[in-house]
Order: structure tokens, then sequence, then C-alpha cells
């Protein structure tokens, strides 16, 4: 098992039970973000095209190549920094993707961009890889779950507030001020992190183990499946919800239907954090049950304005806890290196979204992602309703966790 260094101050605070808010708030804007920084460009891309001379659709695939670039990455880059030390690791990864932001406002050459674009997703990467690491490195067993919360909150919110108040910046500002001001807002997260995060210590060189091999520890796949398969279904229906939402003529109330799903993630998001260490199961159970019934009444009732909102809500109580909730399952599955596999998935389903989205818009229209959603949740509920035993158990195990606490040799 990789070997961690408490520093005085921070093994109090998991013996006493308290979470240590500071770490964990200071991660949460790390996710902010890294989440901003993959998604801004879809709020200026017609400023950010037509600067760099291409078309929007080129311009579009910034999202895509960040994507890949964090998916494809995740499992080297976890073996090549497995001896590293963390806190080292994270400031590091931090520190690209600000000054990748810093280039990319002055840049003026498309593939330049592109190429900052790859790096940043590089570095996402490693913040989403150690992310979870550290917040249940940082909490007692018993409040983990918590822990992840205050951690990942920083996802939805920078999907409900950061992207819509970057856009508006945008408009006002510029798309090239308003990376220079998320990369200001960067340097300001360097100084917190190196002020209050512990650091912990990698593998020694004869403790690293095979990344792969943790898909063979019972519960992992299962885990990793209702992942990809969740996220791809969210992700065709957030990438195209203009879409969606054009051809039921309501495209002029898309910033509301976005704000609507955004509140309804940070209500998933404290329900999951408060929940999540005694009620994993149910609480993931739910979920993919409240994402199938907002499917199905896209599916059927998107002419009604009301059921298009009745969706949304139950789309994001489904969706801005399910982060939580999944890491939790992989991580209590496949220990540490579960998380590299995670990243992989999830990002390989964000940029898999758009590619079979934008095939299904441009095959059977807008009205299929409904239908495509509902015929990848139904084998998920399958599934978690199966694997009750290793990925998605009544009761979780908190052994292994807590077998994890170093020894006085070891700090």
């Amino acid at each position: 098992m990789p070997t961690t260094t408490f520093p005085p101050r921070s093994e109090p605070a998991r013996e006493r039970g308290k979470l240590p808010l500071s770490p964990l708030l200071a991660l949460a804007l790390a996710a902010f973000m890294t989440v901003l920084t993959e998604a801004l460009p879809a709020g200026v891309l017609p400023e950010m095209a037509r600067d760099l001379s291409v078309s929007e659709s080129a311009m579009g695939q910034s999202l895509t190549v960040y994507a890949i670039a964090t998916g494809v990455s995740a499992i080297p880059l976890a073996r090549a920094t497995a001896t590293w030390r963390r806190k080292k690791l994270m400031l590091s990864a931090v520190a690209v993707i600000g000054i990748a932001n810093t280039a990319t406002a002055v840049s003026s050459h498309y593939l330049l961009t592109m190429g900052l674009r790859l790096l940043a997703g590089v570095a996402a990467a490693v913040i989403w890889s150690e992310l979870v690491v550290y917040a249940r490195r940082l909490a007692p067993p018993h409040l983990q779950g918590r822990a992840l919360a205050v951690a990942l909150a920083g996802i939805p919110l920078a999907l409900s507030l950061g992207i819509p108040l970057g856009t508006l910046l945008g408009s006002l500002l510029g798309w090239r001020l308003t990376f220079t001001l998320v990369s200001l807002v960067t340097l300001v997260l360097l100084g917190w992190m190196s002020t209050v995060l512990p650091d912990f210590a990698g593998q020694l060189p004869d403790q690293r183990r095979p990344i792969l091999k943790a898909l063979r520890l019972p519960g992992v796949v299962p885990v990793l499946f209702t992942a990809a398969a969740f996220m791809l279904a969210h992700n065709i229906l957030y990438t195209y919800v203009a879409a969606l939402l054009d051809a039921y003529d309501m495209g002029a109330a898309r910033g509301t239907v976005l704000l609507v799903f955004g509140m309804a993630s940070v209500v998933s998001i404290l329900i999951a954090g408060a929940l999540v260490d005694h009620h994993l199961r149910t609480l993931t159970i739910t979920s993919v049950t409240l994402f199938l019934a907002a499917a199905v009444l896209l599916a059927t009732l998107a002419t009604s304005p009301a059921a298009v909102y009745a969706a949304t809500v139950l789309w994001g109580l489904a969706c801005g806890g399910i982060a939580n909730l999944l890491q939790t399952a992989v991580a209590d599955a496949g220990d540490d290196r579960a998380q590299a596999l995670y990243v992989t998935v999830c990002n390989s389903s964000i940029a898999g979204g758009g590619a079979i989205g934008g095939t299904l818009l441009a095959t059977f229209g807008p009205a299929s992602f409904p239908d495509s959603a509902l015929l990848l949740l139904i084998p998920v509920l399958i599934v978690v309703v199966a694997a009750r035993t290793h990925a998605f158990p009544a009761q979780r195990s908190h052994a292994a966790v807590a077998s994890r606490k170093p020894t006085p040799s070891q700090r």
C-alpha cells in the first residue's frame, strides 16, 4: 500500500473525527478551476473562432482535445508519478493549467492554442486522479464521503455558476481577458494550496503496482461500467441541450434551464455528502432512477415546458452527487489505483458524448437524445441493483480504508 505522511497538525484532526475544511475547500477550488478551464471555450466559441481565423466547429474541438488528453494520459501519468510526493504533484498540475490558460490568452495561432488545450487536459488528469485520494486521506474513514462532497462541490458550481459567469465576462471583456482572469485566480489557488495542503509521500519504488490489475478486484468493473454509461448519457444530453431545447421552441430558456439544472445539482451534492458514508447503495440506485425518470419525461412530454423543467430538476438531482457516489464506490472497491481508471473512463465518456451526440443529431435529430439516454441507463440500473456485494454494497466496509492510515514508522 502507498505510504503517507501526515504533518503533526493534520493527524489530530483525523483522530478527533473532524473535517479539515480549508484544504478541502482548496481542493474544491481546484476542481472548479479545472472544469472551468475545460468548458470555458464553449461560452466564447464564436469570439475565439473569429480571432484565430477558424470555423466554430474547428474551435469546438478545443473541448474534445482537452477531454481526450485527460482520458488518455490518466493511467500513464499515474504510473509515471507514483513515487512523487503528492503535494508537489498537485501544485505542479495546477501550475501547468495556469500557464496553459495564460498562454491561451495571448495566443494568435490555432495550432498553438490546441496544443495548450492538450497540455491543460494532461494536467487535469493529474488533478482528477489525486483529488479524490487527497480528500479521502484528509478525513477519518467515517467522514470520507463528506470530505469528497466538499472537494467535488467545485464541479457542479463550475457548471452552474462558473461557466455562465465566464460566458458573461467573455461578452463584456473579451475572451482573452477572461482567460487572463482565470489564470489570476489559479495563481491565488496555488498560494492557498501551498499553505494549507498537507504533504503525502508517494509509493516506494518496490511498492508500485500495475494500475490495470485493479480491474481484477471485485467490484471495480461494475463501478466503471456504471460511470461510463451514466456519464455518456449525461454528456449526450448536456452537450447538445441547446439543440434539444430549440427543437421544442425553448431555445430562449436555455439559460434558465441550465440554472435550474445547476441548482438541483447543488442540492444533490449536499444530500450525497451528508448520506454517502452510510447510504451509498441507496443513493446510487436513486440517482440512476431519477435520471431514467428525467429521460422518460423528455422522451414523451418534451413539448410541455413544465415537463422539461421537471425533467431538468430530476436530471440535476441525479447528476449532482453522482461523482461523489461513484468515486467513493470505485475507491472502496479498487484502492487508489482505480482513480486513474475512473478518470480515463469518465473523460472518454465526455469525448464520446460529444461525438455520439453529434452523430445522433445529424442522423436522427435531437429527439433521439432522451431515447439514447434510456438505452444506456436501463442496463446501468440493472448493474447497480445486481452488484450488491462488492461494487455497491448495502453497508460500506471501512476496514480497508482505515488500514491505509499510516503507522508511526511510516509518518
